[in-house]
């Protein structure tokens, strides 16, 4: 009789204590820990059930009941207090999402072109009203088309003009002829190979190079490469096509001059510079006529046809424009730069 009353009696203490206690629980972690805590399988209620095994026939009877009955209590408070907290949790949100009509509404931030897609835009715009066609291209590309199609075979001094990223791929011959395109130029031998002349393209791309980062130099970087191939296209073409396109990015009263450089795809070939009033000429694009090696090896006739090729940078052309005296401010993400275009 003892062990039952001792049983009983621990049986209702635990009922009272674990109600109170649940009274207490606003959160539904909490209310999972009380559940095993109390209800679970090794939980204080499955504990003192457990010693019936000492009762008699009987006591075990009785004493079973109660804890049925405990244990009733305790899982019927469980589930109103599971169903309270989610109400309190419901209204919580429901107060959150209230809409207040009268307060002023919030400010959305508005999204904007990096200034480089803004520029690169301007001038794909330019060369398109000029009748040339937008093409793209791969920028893991072959050393077949990087250099050897442009004039600029294995062991070819021109070669250092371009720090070059290979990558980590070794053919059959031990070679590595897979790199990280370093101009958008290969696009020139991939276009003419896969069409006949008359050829006018432009191809925008993001090139990538091995060298050191400072205020005029990033390792990737944008570029657009310009192709015209037909019968009879002169060095006059080339230099009315690129000035026109100045007059359409700077302004109708820019200048612009055209001096002897040096490519290997291109000969002759010129650099072009603009008159930045109060600077100097500043040099923003390189271009030439196609050299005839080069529309020799793509299968074009160069007794027959004729054409010209220029790159320019993006990022170099909005420095101009807009002042910009870093470029790596455009890959900073520094939204203070960026919200100023």
């Amino acid at each position: 009789i003892g062990l039952t009353q001792s049983t009983a009696q621990s049986i209702e203490d635990l009922t009272q204590n674990a109600l109170q206690e649940l009274s207490q629980i606003d959160n539904p972690d909490e209310l999972e820990q009380w559940r095993v805590r109390i209800l679970g399988r090794r939980g204080e209620l499955t504990g003192i059930l457990r010693g019936l095994a000492q009762l008699d026939l009987e006591e075990r009877r009785q004493v079973g009941a109660l804890g049925n009955q405990a244990k009733a209590a305790l899982e019927e408070g469980l589930e109103k207090r599971g169903r309270d907290i989610s109400e309190a949790r419901l209204a919580q949100v429901a107060d959150l999402e209230r809409i207040d009509v009268t307060l002023p509404g919030r400010p959305v931030a508005t999204g904007r072109l990096h200034p480089t897609t803004q520029v690169l835009r301007e001038i794909t715009d330019a060369f398109v009203a000029m009748g040339f066609s937008i093409v793209e291209g791969p920028e893991v590309e072959w050393d077949h088309y990087n250099f050897e199609m442009l004039n600029i075979p294995q062991g070819h001094p021109a070669r250092d003009m371009w720090n070059t990223l290979w990558v980590d791929y070794v053919n059959e011959e031990g070679q590595r002829p897979m790199l990280l395109r370093t101009h958008t130029s290969p696009m020139q031998a991939r276009v003419m190979e896969s069409v006949q002349p008359p050829v006018r393209v432009i191809v925008p791309g993001k090139c990538y190079r091995y060298e050191a980062t400072d205020a005029t130099h990033e390792w990737h970087f944008y570029q657009v490469e310009g192709l015209a191939v037909d019968e009879g296209i002169t060095f006059a073409d080339l230099k009315g096509t690129l000035y026109e396109f100045a007059r359409r990015l700077f302004g109708t009263e820019r200048k612009v001059r055209f001096r002897c450089d040096y490519f290997p795809f291109v000969e002759p070939g010129v650099d072009m510079s603009i008159d930045c009033r109060g600077s100097g000429w500043i040099e923003i694009m390189g271009a030439g006529m196609v050299h005839p090696r080069v529309l020799a090896g793509v299968g074009y006739d160069p007794e027959k046809y004729t054409g010209f090729a220029f790159g320019l940078g993006p990022e170099r052309i909005a420095m101009l424009k807009y002042g910009i005296d870093d470029i790596r401010h455009f890959y900073s993400n520094d939204l203070r730069f960026l919200r100023q275009f």
